[in-house]
Formats: C-alpha cells, sequence, structure tokens
C-alpha cells in the first residue's frame, strides 16, 4: 500500500466563495475528521491530491502548517461532474495499528467458460477490515472456466493476512449469466401487433 505525503495549509474562510478561490489556487478545500476530534479545515495541493486519489484507499500522510504529521484515507471525494476536477474532499484521520472498513476493487483474471457467457460484477468493491497502513489495493479473483450459473461469494476469496470480511460471507460478488438469445424479426413483429391490437 503506497504513502503519498502531502503538504496542508489550515483555512479559515468557509463558503461558496471561498471553496471558489481556494480552487482557482490550484487548492482543494478538504475536511479532516475522526477520532472524536473537532473537524479541521484543511487546503490540499489539487494536483498532488489528485495523482494521490488515483489509487484507492490511498494512506496521506498530512504535514498541517509544517506542525504537526496525521494520516488519513480519503473517506469522501466530490468531483467536479462536467470536467472531473476535484472539488471537495473529506479525509478521515486514522493511525498505525488502527483497523477500518473500506472498500477495495474486485479485478478479475482468467476466460468465462465458452458459449457467450457474461460476468456481472454484484458488487464492484468488496467491504473489508484491514490495518489502515495495510490496506490491499485490490483483491483478484479467477474467473477461469466458470459456466454460466457460477457464483463467487465473498467467503471464496482469498483476502492477504490480517484483512478480514466487513461483509455478509455468502455474499455473492461476482455471478455467471448465459447470454440470452435475440429474439427472431418475427415474434417481434407479433407482439408488437398483438399490443396495438
Amino acid at each position: 500500500m503506497s504513502e503519498v505525503k502531502l503538504a496542508a495549509e489550515t483555512r479559515s474562510e468557509f463558503g461558496k466563495g471561498a471553496a471558489r478561490r481556494i480552487r482557482r489556487e490550484n487548492k482543494v478545500p478538504v475536511v479532516l475528521y475522526g477520532h472524536g476530534t473537532d473537524p479541521v479545515h484543511l487546503t490540499l495541493p489539487g494536483h498532488e491530491l489528485l495523482l494521490a486519489l488515483r489509487t484507492p484507499n490511498v494512506l496521506i500522510s498530512l504535514d498541517i502548517d509544517g506542525k504537526t504529521n496525521e494520516l488519513a484515507i480519503p473517506k469522501a471525494v466530490q468531483r467536479d461532474p462536467l470536467k472531473g476536477f476535484l472539488e471537495h474532499v473529506d479525509l478521515l484521520l486514522v493511525k498505525r495499528g488502527e483497523k477500518v472498513t473500506v472498500e477495495i476493487p474486485v479485478q478479475t483474471e482468467g476466460e468465462l467458460a465458452a458459449g457467450g457467457n457474461l460476468l456481472e460484477h454484484v458488487l464492484n468493491a468488496l467491504p473489508v477490515e484491514a490495518e489502515a497502513t495495510h490496506i490491499p489495493e485490490a483483491v483478484t479473483v479467477s474467473v477461469e472456466g466458470l459456466e454460466a450459473g457460477a457464483s463467487i461469494h465473498a467467503k471464496d476469496i482469498t483476502l492477504p493476512s490480517g484483512v478480514t470480511l466487513a461483509v455478509d460471507e455468502d455474499a455473492v460478488v461476482l455471478q455467471v449469466l448465459a447470454a440470452q438469445a435475440e429474439e427472431t424479426e418475427g415474434e417481434e413483429t407479433e407482439g408488437e401487433e398483438a399490443a396495438e391490437a
């Protein structure tokens, strides 16, 4: 798991106008909360934060005003719906050795059995509990040779040492669906005529 160091500045201005000014300076308004402490309002460098957030559940080491160092993980990220830039980020304060509940991406490898079957990701991310400094970036699941009707449950996924499921072990993560045959033109026409009658 990667750890990224970022320089943070505390901020005392709030509201839309202040947030716009911060973003014009290529910075992002951030709120750091957790451990029963009052939320801390910060600004972080926009480009560096954007790069850091490419890694799911990245561990961020914050150097706040050059005085204190805190560890945090992203909890909520708001992006501009059109341009994709960061508008606001919530960070959760964590401590080394502390267990946190996060969602890690589910990746697949291998080929399904022949026959045009489809793989459905029921869960794109698997909720797990892991030590804050050892959160896996993803879990990889083999779907080699699976046929229609097969499913992979949370309990079937091998997790790294020290990581436990934070979801029902019988929850379906992946399932294989049979490819549906397309209707012939004649059937469609009959159905349309019946609907019009």
